[in-house]
């Protein structure tokens, strides 16, 4: 997974391995190991409003159960929004 600067207050490290098989799984990875990421991911038991995660080269459309392979680089990054 690589560290968007969004997490980088709280891993530290440009990239980490987590295992999962969806992004849900990822982020209970993540948070096990750096507890602070989940203020900054969650929100009332799903992705925080402005967060967007990109799985492999696609824009992850299934949120939380958007699937992972064991080789998808993960990204969760500010959502963009505009016209």
């Amino acid at each position: 997974m690589f560290v968007s600067q969004v997490l980088r207050p709280y891993i530290p490290a440009r990239s980490v391995e987590v295992p999962g098989r969806t992004v849900g799984q990822v982020v209970e990875g993540l948070a096990a190991r750096y507890p602070g990421v989940l203020g900054v991911l969650m929100e009332d038991g799903d992705l925080r409003p402005g967060v967007a995660v990109s799985v492999g080269d696609q824009l992850a459309q299934d949120g939380l159960l958007e699937p992972v392979a064991p080789d998808d680089e993960v990204h969760f990054l500010p959502a963009f929004a505009g016209g």
